[in-house]
């Protein structure tokens, strides 16, 4: 397995989390001795996803040689990092392949697709037929109770499909785990963001 070490990428942190910088807040002015006091705005409620907070979207600081518009998959760390611009990435948290299933290595983004249509391989069928095989012939049509959830981006390695897919999920609790027969799962709304700023031909790499 390549390490990042191999890849002169570990001198110093690959990815360093960044503190979302605080808006600035202007000055309110005293409020006349007459006047009743302000009411004290009640703060809007954070945004939550049915996962563990460190696989929420987070801005992260990466190596500035890293190519922008790449995606880099830290397998082990279960995290997916879109580099947006030079020396800054998006980091999401995904669900990776099971331990003898995990995908590695250099793809690209060769197809992009709204809610997809699903069929097993034939591999999986053969792994599980109990749960896969009433799926062989037909597949599934893509919507809300598709495994592939409402996105998909389709890895390609020298013009041949690979079978992985960048894709949401209906288990969004399989976020941050090894359990997938080999695809990257990402919430629902992530994957969503993610699809808008992924063009046809991103290198993405998995470690």
């Amino acid at each position: 397995m390549t390490s990042l070490v191999a890849l002169g990428v570990a001198s110093k942190p690959l990815f360093a989390q960044t503190q979302p910088a605080a808006a600035p807040v202007a000055a309110t002015p005293a409020a006349p001795a007459t006047a009743a006091a302000p009411v004290k705005p009640v703060a809007a409620p954070k945004k939550s996803w049915p996962i563990a907070p460190q696989f929420y979207p987070t801005e992260v600081a990466v190596k500035p040689e890293l190519a922008v518009g790449s995606i880099i998959v830290v397998s082990d760390k279960f995290f997916l990092y879109h580099i947006i611009a030079p020396g800054k990435a998006m980091r999401y948290g995904v669900a990776v392949g099971k331990t003898e299933l995990q995908f590695r290595g250099q793809a690209t983004v060769a197809r992009k697709v709204e809610w997809p249509s699903w069929k097993p391989t034939p591999e999986m069928v053969k792994r599980n037929p109990s749960h896969y095989a009433k799926y062989a012939e037909t597949g599934m049509p893509g919507g809300p109770g598709n495994p592939l959830g409402p996105r998909a981006m389709y890895l390609f390695q020298n013009g041949h499909d690979t079978g992985i897919r960048i894709h949401g999920t209906i288990e969004p609790s399989s976020i941050g785990h090894a359990v997938s027969n080999g695809c990257l799962r990402m919430e629902n709304e992530h994957v969503i963001e993610l699809y808008k700023t992924v063009d046809i031909g991103t290198p993405v790499t998995v470690y």
